[in-house]
Order: structure tokens, then sequence, then C-alpha cells
């Protein structure tokens, strides 16, 4: 039995500073030597590898395309490797629109495409520019005609600029941003008539020099995925004796957003949950444990919700926690704190775990808690089993690195030894809970 203790440690809410809560350690040498059993084999090289397969040969895993399937299929053949029962749970994704956007002189634009956007043409839509400023409906000649309007952010709504362009004669739309931005704008718009896309501030600008003012083209090519599915993978281990054992849920998500690598966000944390996979694959356990790598997250959660949905009332009553990793490799100096995010942000078994297991192991960074959603720890909060997510913020702020969903989140932003640091955490808090 382990003994319980006071910690130290202050949690801390917006708004709320709780006071020292009570956790449960273990007794000195015997708990050390069963940390070190899971520390010492974690590798960082191999963590780091699996975030430059990820995010570099395989890049962007928007949910329901090809890179995210060939990601899925990555992951579930280093599960079977290591002798785990592993399930494909294939699950519908709401229709999507996709979109590029290429000059005549062969340069590709960035874009994003809202969901209301109308389609084009299989071959695309080629066609001049034209300068449409603010997108007000004085904004518009009789030039702008057959062609696609070049319309800045700002002033009124999205809608509003599409729906002045339309009646212009415009046949497509184009909307920059008006600040900087790594990545393109992402507009929101009801149903439109035209096909509609966003860039950033810096395209807005280089196509008004190089295609406006040259009286050059560009093709703008959207399509509609429809009937698309996306997966989970789901890596399964129970005690060689007895049935119905209590389960422990550990996750992570591995699609990203258009455009980003998603190296940190969040190869970081599927690579931690695969090495945590590989680590704890043949130690003897009292409790179930399954790895579960969700498809579909940057979209809502889809997938974590998914993989909830199927649980029965029998698996939930049974399950004692979700330990959920989002991001926590991040290199950048600030995020020097790791946040561990609740739904409620109340302490729970997970936290709790975590948090006597730092004070035991001497995790170098703080450990906060907060009271956050916003990833995958949520759908097992929803079902009532008790959720951490955690992640890298920058304390105080609680803000993400400046690379959190832009082209940037690449492996060149991505600490080894910060991967480390969550693998041992999270590693052995996970152990602590399941082992015999």
């Amino acid at each position: 039995m382990s003994t319980v203790i006071a910690t130290s440690g202050v949690f801390i809410i917006p708004g709320q500073v709780l006071e020292p809560t009570t956790v449960l350690a273990a007794p000195g040498q015997s708990e050390a030597a069963h940390d070190q059993k899971v520390i010492a084999p974690i590798s960082e090289k191999r963590m780091y590898a699996d975030v430059y397969h990820l995010s570099e040969t395989i890049g962007p895993r928007v949910t329901g395309t090809e890179e995210e399937r060939e990601a899925a299929s990555f992951i579930r053949n280093r599960l079977q490797s290591y002798g785990y029962e592993v399930e494909v749970q294939e699950f519908r994704i709401p229709d999507k629109m996709i979109g590029h956007l290429q000059t005549s002189a062969g340069d590709e634009v960035l874009i994003n495409i809202p969901a209301g956007s109308a389609s084009t043409a299989s071959e695309g839509l080629t066609a001049q520019l034209y300068d449409a400023g603010l997108g007000y409906a004085n904004d518009f000649t009789a030039e702008s005609a057959g062609k696609i309007a070049l319309i800045s952010r700002g002033d009124f709504t999205f809608q509003e600029k599409v729906e002045n362009a339309y009646a212009a004669g415009a046949v497509g739309v184009l909307i920059y941003n008006n600040i900087e931005s790594p990545g393109p704008l992402n507009p929101s718009i009801g149903e439109a008539s035209i096909p509609v896309g966003g860039i950033s501030k810096a395209s807005g600008e280089a196509l008004i020099a190089d295609v406006v003012r040259n009286d050059g083209t560009v093709t703008l090519k959207v399509d509609a995925l429809t009937d698309v599915k996306s997966q989970n993978i789901i890596a399964t281990r129970a005690p060689k004796k007895g049935n119905n054992h209590e389960i422990l849920h550990v996750s992570a998500h591995f699609d990203s957003v258009p455009f980003a690598p998603g190296a940190n966000d969040n190869a970081s944390g599927t690579a931690v949950t695969l090495e945590l996979a590989r680590v704890l694959k043949s130690y003897p356990i009292d409790k179930e444990i399954r790895f579960v790598f969700a498809g579909a997250e940057e979209i809502g959660l889809v997938g974590s919700r998914y993989y909830a949905s199927q649980l029965t009332e029998d698996e939930i009553s049974r399950s004692i926690g979700n330990f959920n990793m989002d991001m926590v490799g991040t290199s950048w100096e600030n995020a020097t704190a790791i946040y561990m995010n609740t739904v409620d942000g109340k302490a729970n078994i997970v936290s709790e775990t975590a948090l006597a297991t730092a004070e035991r192991i001497g995790t170098p960074s703080e450990l906060v808690l907060y009271q956050r959603g916003s990833s995958d720890h949520v759908a097992f909060h929803e079902v009532g089993i008790p959720a951490v997510n955690f992640i890298r913020r920058e304390p105080g702020t609680a803000n993400l690195e400046p690379y959190y969903h832009t082209p940037l989140d690449t492996i060149e932003h991505i600490s080894t030894e910060r991967l480390k640091e969550a693998g041992d955490l999270v590693g052995a808090s996970v152990y602590q809970l399941i082992r015999k």
C-alpha cells in the first residue's frame, strides 16, 4: 500500500489559488526503484526521431487526408511490433473544403477554404485579380466582373465582403489578413455562391504587387471532401490473470492543422505516448492500460469523443483516469511550466499522481493546475473519467509557443530534453498506478 503525505506544491487556477493538496506517494527507495524502471529506458533520441518522421517526412496531417492515414498506419505498425492488441477505430468526419492557389508564375500560395465556399471545376478557376480594397460595395467597378476579388480583412464581416463581390460580378474571392501571421487567414462565412479563400497579409500584398499590377492571373481550385473518414488507433494491454480490471487511458492526437507540420502539435505527444507504450509493453501490471492515438482532434475533438462514446458503462465505471499529452516538446524558452489542464480546474487522481511523481523524481519544470479544455482530455471528462492534459505553456500568461498552428511548427523548435521530461513524468506516474 502507498502511504499518504501532504505535498508542498501549490496549484494555480486563474483567479484562484488552492492550498497544498493531499496526494498519493510511496515510501522512498522502493518507489524510486520503480520510477527508474520506467525512466531509465525512455529514449529522447527515439522520441525525437518519431517527431521528425511525423512532422518532416509525412508533414501536415490534416484530418481526413492521406497524410493523416499514413500517420495512423505508422502508429499502428509500431504498436503491433511491440506486441499490442491494436484496434483501428474508424469514424465519419464532417464534410470539408480544401483548396489550392497558384499564380501564373507557378508560385504556390497557402490558402484556407471556409466551409461555406462554393467549389470550382476540377481544373480550377483561372482568372485575373481585382484589388477591391476592403470590399465595400463602392470599391467595385465594372472591371471586377469575371475576376477574382482580392479583399482586405477589416471594418465589416467576411460574409458581407463576399456578397458585395458576388453582386459586382466577381467569380471568386480571396480575403487577406490585415495583421501579420505565419499562416493564412481562416475566414468564417455563410453559404457563398462563388469560391472563397483566406490568405495571409504577406500573400495578399505580394499578389497586389506581383499579379494585380502586372495583369497576371491565378488559378484557384476548391474541392469538397465528402464521406471522409478518420481513425483512432488503440493499443490495449491487460493483466495476464483475472478480468474486469480497472482501466487507465493514455492519449495523444496525431492530426495537425493545414500547413502546419505539427511537430509540437502534436507529434510531440504522439512520440512520447509511443515511447511509453514501448517501455511498458512487458512489465507486470494489475490494471488494463490503453494507449489511445486520436484522429480528428483539430476539427473539434471528434476522434476522442467517438472513442469515449464507444466505451460501455462498465468500461467507464472501471476507468480510473486519463493522461493526455498535447504539445509537450516545444523548445520555446518561455514555456518553462508543464500545465496540467483539467476541464473543471480541480485536482484529480491524475494530477495528484503527477505532482507526487514530480516531487519524487525532481521534475525540473513547475507543474501548474489550470482550468482549460481544448484537447482530448475533454472527451474523457465528459463521460466521467478523471482526465488531465499535459501541455507546456508560459507561466503566468499561460501562452502557448508562437509557432502554434502555423507553418513554423517544425522539428527545429523541438527540445529532446523536454520530450524526455514529459516521458519521465507521465511514464513514472502511469506505472505507479498500473504496476503490480
